[in-house]
């Protein structure tokens, strides 16, 4: 059993300082502030979010469509978060597009094997109870009625009607706004460097890809997504396409704009989009509906996404006063209601016991979670 003793800090310093103001660090800030600590957020970029990988993502909450590429502790964590996105939304200042009208996903028939190899990996990694009301198989008319915009055009899909997405930048401005309204030190284009911490209780690392040195096995994963403007296309809820090379996702958003992506590359390489990139993502959205031809192109978007070698997430702590999240990988909007729901439940209890000269004991704390092996100890 381990069992490690904080050391203080002046009382005039803040609850909590976090690093990194993307949307890890932002959701953490938020909770913090509504739990009633005193909290600073220091972020390298701007207080709309553009430097953060969250800005690019198209923010689907969709756990068991996601499930066939994914860990069954994936799964997991996303159904909650999903569940978890409303009320989340609900206190902030500023309205945050939020639909729950499920997940469609259809194949051209040359790629049935890829629907075949898709529902079997799901069937896996879903828990039972999850699949139970969670998953429609559609064919024909049934399909045409639930995504008319595709009528004639695909015979066979799946709808797994529980799942839904969010608008990314409006819930990064929100949350930014609600932070600042809520009397949270906001420090814009404020790097923070390795071992130079602002003076708080707890600091909490959200850096992401900043945070190498304390994840030295850590990792960028490039992601390529466009952005468009298609009136004439009409789709009502996200659509993945399964192709052997190039399956995409299409998320629709208000006022008739599409979010389209997501190359995956094992690159660090922060350049612009690709011509091959940009030809098969938007060559795959014209295979789903014609109209997308006529579409007008608003961004050709890039950004590496923080990934640990088995693309789980992780929260760790040094034993003394510093927290870290990191790992969201590809499921950031997914996976961020919990992951800092965890972190935050860990932070305020570190802080309590420290207040009456008490220590965490780690490994009760760490066994007595729902998800134990998300928590690690690295001592300095």
């Amino acid at each position: 059993m381990r069992s490690i003793e904080l050391f203080s800090v002046k009382t005039s310093c803040p609850d909590v300082a976090i690093l990194g103001g993307g949307l890890s660090g932002r959701l953490v800030a938020w909770q913090l502030v509504c739990a009633g600590l005193r909290v600073a957020l220091y972020e390298r970029g701007n207080s709309e979010g553009s430097a953060a990988a969250g800005w690019v993502a198209a923010a689907m909450l969709a756990p068991l469509a996601e499930s066939a590429i994914s860990e069954s502790c994936i799964v997991e964590m996303g159904t909650l978060g999903l569940e978890r996105w409303p009320s989340l939304i609900e206190r902030l200042p500023e309205p945050v597009f939020f639909q729950r009208t499920g997940t469609l996903v259809v194949w051209h028939q040359p790629d049935r094997s890829e629907a075949e190899m898709f529902e079997r990996r799901m069937r896996t990694n879903a828990p039972e109870a999850l699949l139970r009301g969670g998953v429609e198989s559609l064919i024909g008319a049934r399909l045409w009625e639930i995504e008319p915009a595709l009528k004639h055009r695909f015979h066979e899909g799946w709808w797994f009607p529980n799942e839904g997405q969010l608008d990314s930048r409006q819930l990064l401005k929100s949350l930014a706004s609600g932070l600042e309204k809520a009397g949270v030190a906001l420090h814009w284009h404020t790097g923070i460097e390795e071992g130079h911490y602002p003076e708080a209780r707890l600091v909490i690392d959200c850096r992401g890809l900043g945070a190498r040195i304390a994840f030295s096995r850590l990792r960028g994963v490039r992601g390529e997504v466009v952005r468009i403007h298609a009136p004439g296309v009409g789709l009502r809820r996200p659509v993945r396409l399964l192709h052997p090379r190039y399956p995409i996702y299409i998320a629709p958003k208000e006022s008739d704009r599409y979010v389209i992506g997501a190359t995956e590359l094992e690159s660090e390489d922060m350049s612009p989009m690709t011509v091959r990139s940009a030809l098969e993502l938007l060559s795959a959205a014209f295979s789903l509906h014609p109209a997308f031809g006529e579409a007008r192109i608003l961004e050709l978007n890039v950004n590496c996404r923080p990934a640990l070698p088995d693309h789980l997430p992780c929260v760790q702590w040094d034993g003394k006063c510093t927290l870290r999240l990191n790992g969201l990988y590809r499921h950031g909007y997914l996976l961020a209601p919990v992951v800092t729901g965890e972190i935050c439940a860990l932070a305020i209890k570190i802080l309590e016991l420290a207040a009456v000269g008490r220590s965490l004991d780690w490994d009760n704390w760490r066994a007595g979670r729902q998800w134990p092996s998300l928590f690690q100890f690295k001592s300095e």
